[in-house]
């Protein structure tokens, strides 16, 4: 998916702030929350351990509260069919979580050490999996095919996605285009997911569907790029994981991908090196490279494309406080520090 955006054609939309979004969507999230833990409880101990740690480590919930606010901006209250489809949202990216950082072989995540790290591999992946096959529990307690059918078509593109990804881990021929199909699959199909079913659930036509739908796919590549402009930008501590994490996994993101095109052949052909080895230790290497090609720039530039495309998407939805959270959160999350 292209973003094509023309700035200065129209003048910006009220958008809030993130603290009177997550104002707004306070009784909601407490609501979907609450879902969450109960729907979380095993009578195998190790699982509630592993799900525990998992939920308490915090993040903002910004999946779930699209769903919420999408279904708000489409006209509806949040009832509790749209806190369900918040919780299987959650759950599904949770578990995409656990497998990432096996896969990943990650230790830090928010800033605390991730379940693989604690209790290792095998129990990260089946509770992974537990999280994965009670989201589909709750799919079918809605018994509304539509729902089972975005969310069994979503779930099986995020595990496309993994596999592409993982295709292009220690690959210095990734380029941007194969870039932005990973993201898709991996990111941005779970945020349209979501903010398609809040609208569904408020009963909306499928024209406003499809709005809210593509608000989300442009939402999540906004996001994962600015999350990787990020991994490269960021303060360590603000970030919660590990500077250079990307780099010492062999994942060419955005920034080093515009480095590598834009480089001399010299330098193009280090910065190969380095990708093909996962060399974390070569940071300053590829820093410079990046800061020479404006590649930090460049990136930052298309993550706003997305997220004004994003906001775009919404033309022609009624003005709601609802509607002004979604516009916030597109600029929230390429304005972010962490």
């Amino acid at each position: 998916m292209s973003a094509v955006v023309h700035p200065n054609s129209k003048p910006a939309r009220p958008a809030l702030p993130l603290p009177q979004i997550q104002a707004l969507a306070a009784p909601d999230m407490a609501a979907i929350d609450a879902l969450i833990r109960r729907r979380l409880a095993s009578d195998v101990v190790l699982i509630n351990q592993i799900a525990e740690h998992i939920v308490s480590a915090g993040g903002k919930r910004l999946r779930p509260m699209l769903v919420a606010l999408a279904g708000r901006a489409c006209g509806g209250d949040a009832g509790a069919e749209h806190h369900q489809l918040a919780a299987i949202i959650e759950f599904i990216h949770t578990s995409t979580l656990l497998h990432d950082d096996v896969v990943d072989e990650s230790d830090l995540r928010r800033g605390r050490s991730t379940a693989n790290a604690l209790w290792g591999n095998a129990p990260s992946v089946l509770v992974g999996d537990f999280l994965y096959s009670r989201s589909f529990q709750l799919m079918v307690e809605l018994d509304r095919m539509e729902v089972m059918r975005i969310l069994a078509d979503t779930t099986n593109r995020i595990a496309e996605g993994e596999v592409l990804q993982l295709l292009h881990v220690h690959n210095p021929d990734t380029d941007e285009a194969a870039y932005l199909r990973v993201i898709e699959r991996k990111t941005a199909v779970l945020f349209a997911a979501g903010t398609q079913l809040g609208a569904l659930a408020s009963g909306v036509d499928a024209a406003t569907q499809r709005k809210l739908y593509d608000y989300g796919m442009y939402l999540g590549y906004a996001f994962q790029i600015a999350d990787d402009v990020l991994d490269y930008a960021a303060d360590a501590a603000d970030l919660g994981k590990n500077l250079g994490d990307d780099l010492a996994e062999g994942k060419a993101t955005l920034p080093l991908i515009h480095a590598m095109a834009h480089s001399d052949e010299a330098v193009r052909a280090r910065l190969r090196g380095i990708v093909e080895n996962g060399d974390a230790g070569a940071m300053p290497e590829v820093l410079a490279a990046i800061r020479a090609t404006g590649g930090l720039d460049y990136s930052r530039r298309r993550a706003f494309e997305y997220a004004a495309a994003a906001e775009g998407a919404l033309d022609g939805l009624p003005d709601s406080e609802a509607l002004a959270a979604l516009r916030g959160l597109a600029r929230y999350a390429v304005e972010r520090t962490h």
